[in-house]
């Protein structure tokens, strides 16, 4: 997988780049995100990350409070890091009126999960938990299926700036616990690790 970044003026403020970001053609299928300030189109992830995702999904929602959902193509903002971010999952409780149909503020959000790809796994190891620990979104589990030292799933908390603590991390194979409200323990050895 691939991505294509689109450059705007320096000068462009955060609105008129959401409105870029809403109202342009992207290619069908594709996911398209505004990282640090630059739109970042990727083509759809393969099989295992999705059968990855959607395992975990499963899991979240036997777990989460009933007012709470569990999206896997949620968008969320985080204007003051530039971002318009897509989790590859997002549990959230949503407010009763919404400001955008297109996304929500991250700071609704708590818990995101980002499987890596191989083409862009520096956004999910270093922009996007930035991005998510400025929003102040309580957890955040990075599913690495290309980490240097084999498949690993890392769970980060406590948020302090743009810097969360490592909370957990297992090896693909092993359980990794996410505390409450989840109190749920995932079985990383469900995951493909190709």
């Amino acid at each position: 997988m691939s991505a294509l970044t689109v450059s705007q003026e320096p000068d462009q403020s955060w609105d008129d780049l959401v409105r870029f970001w809403e109202e342009m053609e992207w290619p069908e299928g594709s996911k398209v995100e505004i990282i640090e300030g630059i739109i970042t189109v990727s083509p759809a992830p393969g099989l295992p990350h999705n059968v990855t995702a959607s395992r975990i999904h499963r899991r979240l929602v036997s777990a989460i409070p009933e007012e709470w959902e569990v999206f896997q193509t949620l968008a969320i903002a985080v204007p003051s890091r530039l971002g318009m971010l897509i989790p590859d999952i997002v549990v959230a409780q949503l407010p009763d009126h919404a400001e955008s149909d297109t996304h929500i503020p991250a700071a609704l959000a708590q818990l995101v999960v980002e499987v890596t790809s191989r083409s862009n796994a520096r956004h999910d190891r270093v922009s996007k938990p930035a991005a998510y620990a400025t929003a102040g979104i309580p957890l955040y589990l990075l599913v690495d299926r290309w980490a240097p030292g084999g498949p690993t799933a890392t769970l980060y908390g406590e948020p302090k700036g743009d810097v969360y603590r490592v909370l957990g991390a297992a090896k693909f194979g092993d359980p990794l616990r996410l505390p409450a409200p989840f109190d749920l323990t995932l079985d990383t050895g469900e995951f493909p690790e190709t």
